[in-house]
């Protein structure tokens, strides 16, 4: 694993978790983990941190904004040096960053260019929400065409605009960690944060939304006659959208093992047809190299 603090401030923080056996870091206060720092790290230097965006809805930033007291205790250990959304100054772009949190997706030439030269100077590259993690919303483009796209948006002024069919970022640069969702759970940018800072692999579930359906005592949605794709989408959303009666989007993509037949055989048994589902793909899953 990649680490980005310095030695010395891992060890406060590992002596910090020892102290609370049967808490993770990601689970400890974060203003508990900001004072033990801050009295015997304060030396150190900070790692450099930048956001930024490329085609996207700037959501999953503003996922990280609500994060308030925690996000100023984060603060104490990081030095933010490039937050568009949440600064009033925009400095140049700098010569490296420590960790560089990349929103939205690839779209045009320019885009290309300059997340290969974010990549060439990042130690950390994550990619921050679904347009990031596979393409989100904006790979439906591809499924007509960027000519007829363009046409489409910008009618007969189309030849002005530079546009390449849409991508996710790790299809143009290598992206070491994955915040999935749209937007992001601000507890798990929490978790991946702070894992990179120490060194260790970030907690990300790779099972179903189904079981965190099935831990809150939901009514499942098949049930009410709604296509729902959460039996084949990777949970850590709390499954919102099921909790409040909706279907799954997959919005955060799928297990890396999706049982497409099971999920096949559920919408028959439901009196729901795979046309169907496979409509509801189309929203984030365009780009998905995987049918039922």
């Amino acid at each position: 694993m990649r680490n980005v603090l310095n030695a010395d401030c891992r060890f406060w923080i590992s002596a910090l978790v020892a102290e609370h056996q049967g808490y993770s870091i990601g689970a400890l206060p974060p203003m508990l983990i900001s004072l033990r720092i801050r009295n015997e790290v304060s030396d150190l230097a900070k790692p450099r941190v930048a956001f930024f965006s490329f085609s996207c809805c700037e959501g999953c930033q503003l996922m990280v904004l609500n994060l308030e007291e925690d996000l100023l205790a984060l603060a104490e250990h990081v030095d933010i040096v490039s937050f568009r959304e949440a600064m009033t100054e925009h400095p140049p772009q700098a010569d490296d960053y420590d960790i560089v949190f990349i929103e939205g997706s690839i779209t045009t030439p320019s885009d290309l260019k300059q997340v290969k030269g974010l990549r060439e100077r990042a130690k950390v590259v994550v990619a921050l929400g679904a347009c990031a993690t596979m393409g989100g919303v904006n790979m439906m483009k591809n499924l007509i065409g960027v000519d007829k796209a363009k046409e489409i948006v910008y009618g007969d002024k189309a030849h002005y605009f530079e546009s390449i069919p849409t991508m996710p970022i790790d299809q143009a640069v290598k992206v070491d960690y994955y915040i999935h969702g749209c937007p992001i759970d601000p507890d798990e940018f929490l978790e991946v944060t702070k894992s990179i800072l120490i060194g260790r692999r970030p907690r990300i579930p790779n099972y179903p939304v189904c079981v965190e359906c099935q831990m809150k005592e939901n009514v499942c949605v098949f049930d009410v006659g709604k296509v729902c794709l959460g039996p084949i989408t990777r949970a850590g959303c709390k499954a919102i959208c099921p909790t409040y009666g909706h279907g799954c989007e997959g919005c955060r993509g799928l297990v890396d093992d999706p049982n497409a037949s099971s999920h096949k055989n559920l919408l028959t048994e439901h009196g729901l047809t795979v046309e169907e589902a496979v409509e509801r793909y189309k929203m984030f899953g365009s780009g998905w190299k995987f049918v039922i």
